[in-house]
């Protein structure tokens, strides 16, 4: 028996890459993305939250340490926001849904990628949520309710009009399957 060959070179790292990408596209269906709204509720979360902190992190060093180490963290703090905002475009591309004859797929991460796949007779609950920023921009959230506590599907930024529908499935499609068992 001979041993595997190991790849080396420009197109390992690219053959590596593809068998990865594979594992987060399940055959057949179609992926769904989210509203491209939730890029600026992403944004607007972030600059909230990491403005909000920089602000307080940098007075509280310049009045307790020196007011040149405050300048300092608040620039940092600056940047790191500007970072992660920029970044949002493609926090939100990656996040999307498919729909499958026994199972609804969910993924989200750029960088640290995560494929959830929930089988419709395993549902008990759908639930739809939005919040105040949410309702502002027409995007709700639908999260999906398992008998397994480690199972956390959450499908976050749908379009209002997408959302119903896809709860109105769901709920169809976990009620055939349920009534099937």
């Amino acid at each position: 028996m001979s041993a595997p060959k190991v790849l080396l070179g420009p197109t390992s790292s690219a053959v590596r890459v593809i068998a990865v990408d594979e594992l987060f596209t399940p055959p057949g269906g179609e992926w769904h993305p989210v509203s491209k709204n939730y890029v600026t509720i992403k944004r607007l979360m972030v600059l909230l939250t990491w403005g909000v902190l920089t602000v307080v992190i940098g007075i509280a060093l310049g009045f307790f340490v020196t007011w040149w180490v405050g300048i300092l963290a608040a620039i940092v703090g600056v940047a790191f926001t500007g970072w992660r905002c920029s970044r949002m475009p493609a926090v939100v591309a990656a996040m999307g849904w498919c729909e499958r004859g026994s199972d609804l797929c969910i993924r989200s991460g750029p960088w640290f990628r995560k494929m959830v796949i929930v089988p419709y007779g395993r549902m008990q609950a759908v639930e739809v949520n939005a919040g105040p920023v949410d309702r502002h921009w027409a995007v709700a959230s639908v999260q999906l309710v398992t008998a397994a506590t480690a199972t956390s599907a959450s499908i976050d930024g749908l379009p209002v009009e997408e959302a119903r529908a896809l709860r109105d499935r769901i709920t169809d499609m976990a009620g055939d399957k349920d009534a099937a068992l």
